[in-house]
């Protein structure tokens, strides 16, 4: 009789790793939220989402304690949020200040409010352990709300696990192949030397290629279609929730009115809606022809477009994936270094978040009363 072989320890995250919660994610874009209850979906949780009279951002569950009502469906009443069943009132606390069929408030009445930051057009969520929410851990994106700095942006929804969507973004292989016809890389982007760093939780991509054409996602913006340039690309993988990459282009001869260095950055957000879905927000943002709509207009047709790539190519690669449920090796190579070194952080940081839970949930159980005992004959 054969036996099964024994199953190989996993070595870096994949679509099944469980989803990273003691981290910060955008929970929305700045002009999303206002003095309207808006529903969302994060990390597999239901919120609600809503300004304070102050115009300060409340997050908080969007399920009633007492019969599961979304609060989204209620209404707002001062900065107090009301039930649309029961007419319980939640202020931005969570804690049910209101109910109008008892004569005091019931006070074990709370559902839970997450800490919220807002940094330039991001609104930020903690939803692990409150206790660890510190908003210094927060990554910084000063070229979001920078004057000196034009922006286009665009969102998407993504049916794939959050993991493949980091490590699209630190595979610049694929830009020739899966972009041709979009012009956001070259064949010469992707055959130059490559530098991976990791450095703690972050991985750091570095490639440089010289005396090359720029692709027209730089080119077109610049102005800088007929001449050759250098060009120095930092990538990184900041968090579960960001990835930025800056372009510096060095123009060799400039001529009249020309810069001698132009400046890109583009932001990629992800926070996973559930462990097969995401919410995507992309960002790009440059230091040039700022007033220039013809470069605005170009840059968002052509970001669109190209980002709509790599999303249809990961809805595909998630519908594969789920289909065929039979354990599958997935082959690596030299090119993947710098998605391995992220995937291997995921899966690091995702046990040590289980490792961590291990004991109050164990402290829990001991602790639990045994009521149920029958008594002695």
């Amino acid at each position: 009789m054969t036996q099964n072989a024994p199953a190989r320890k996993q070595q870096m995250a994949d679509h099944t790793t469980p989803l990273i919660r003691n981290c910060w994610y955008v929970a929305a874009l700045a002009g999303e939220i206002g003095r309207e209850l808006k529903e969302r979906t994060l990390l597999g949780k239901t919120v609600l989402m809503y300004r304070t009279q102050d115009g300060k951002p409340v997050i908080m569950q969007n399920r009633c304690p007492h019969r599961n009502f979304p609060l989204s469906k209620g209404r707002l009443d001062g900065d107090n949020v009301v039930c649309g069943y029961h007419g319980m009132n939640f202020n931005t606390q969570g804690q049910c200040v209101f109910m109008p069929s008892l004569p005091n408030a019931p006070t074990h009445a709370r559902i839970a409010s997450y800490p919220v930051a807002e940094r330039g057009p991001l609104v930020w969520i903690w939803m692990g352990d409150p206790a660890k929410a510190d908003p210094a851990l927060i990554p910084q994106t000063p070229w979001l709300s920078d004057p000196g700095w034009k922006t286009v942006n665009g969102q998407f929804h993504v049916k794939t696990n959050y993991v493949a969507m980091h490590e699209n973004l630190l595979d610049q292989t694929h830009f020739p192949i899966l972009h041709a016809k979009t012009g956001i890389g070259t064949p010469q982007y992707s055959k130059s030397k490559m530098e991976v760093h990791v450095e703690g939780d972050v991985v750091h991509l570095y490639r440089s290629l010289l005396d090359s054409p720029p692709p027209d996602i730089y080119g077109v913006p610049m102005r800088l279609t007929d001449r050759n340039v250098d060009r120095y690309s930092d990538g990184y993988f900041a968090s579960p929730a960001l990835h930025y990459a800056h372009a510096r282009i060095v123009n060799k001869e400039p001529r009249e009115g020309e810069k001698e260095e132009y400046r890109f950055t583009i932001t990629h957000i992800y926070t996973p809606e559930t462990q097969g879905s995401i919410h995507y927000w992309w960002f790009n943002s440059r230091d040039c022809n700022l007033d220039d709509a013809d470069a605005d207009r170009f840059l968002l047709e052509s970001s669109t477009t190209a980002y709509q790539e790599d999303v249809d190519a990961l809805n595909w690669i998630q519908e594969t994936v789920e289909k065929e449920t039979e354990p599958f090796e997935e082959l690596s190579f030299g090119p993947d270094r710098p998605g391995i070194a992220m995937r291997k952080i995921l899966l690091r940081l995702a046990n040590e978040e289980a490792m961590a839970a291990a004991p109050a949930t164990q402290e829990s159980a001991v602790a639990a009363p045994a009521v149920q005992q029958p008594a002695a004959a």
